[in-house]
């Protein structure tokens, strides 16, 4: 397992070793140890997390003021673009980016510290998104900040209008938002 830093150094891209040959392909989608090793955090998970959304869904982008959770997340059918965004006011980062391509093929995961808002667009017909987290979801302290906010300004690869949930479009603005100390 190898860990590489994103735009912004907390936020981390997983590459796990995979082994292939004729019949398919076999890896460790998380091993306790492995994860320590390559990034230095020693978390503990508590939920895992499965949805299937269309192309041009995007779910996001979300995030806990208490209970905050960080979320290891992966792509095991389609692709998508995944964007964590610093929340954390204190941070040389706050309010920046980072964003990659997860997909079915390239086996990436991306670690998303507590403290970002978290989320994805589907860039397939369709896509099977799995996360762990680390803390459980806490309905009542989930916050959305504004998908398309300007003062953000994510470079989502999207060319239409995305499907969104009427909170996610409901998103307040960063200047808006509840934030991190």
């Amino acid at each position: 397992m190898k860990a590489i830093p994103t735009a912004i150094p907390d936020v981390l891209v997983i590459e796990p070793k995979v082994f292939g040959d004729a019949r398919g392909f076999f890896f460790e989608s998380f091993n306790a140890r492995a994860f320590r090793e390559a990034t230095g955090l020693d978390e503990t998970f508590v939920q895992d997390n499965h949805s299937r959304s269309a192309r041009g869904v995007l779910r996001g982008l979300h995030y806990q003021i208490r209970h905050p959770q960080g979320k290891l997340v992966r792509v095991v059918r389609g692709a998508v673009f995944d964007v964590a965004v610093d929340l954390r006011r204190a941070s040389p980062t706050f309010g920046r980016w980072a964003g990659v391509e997860l997909s079915e093929d390239n086996h990436r995961q991306l670690w998303v510290p507590p403290g970002f808002a978290h989320g994805f667009v589907v860039l397939t017909e369709s896509a099977d998104f799995l996360y762990k987290t680390t803390d459980y979801y806490a309905p009542e302290h989930e916050r959305c900040l504004k998908w398309d906010d300007p003062a953000v300004s994510i470079d989502w690869p999207i060319d239409a209008e995305p499907v969104l949930s009427a909170k996610d479009r409901d998103g307040k603005a960063l200047a808006d938002c509840e934030v991190f100390a």
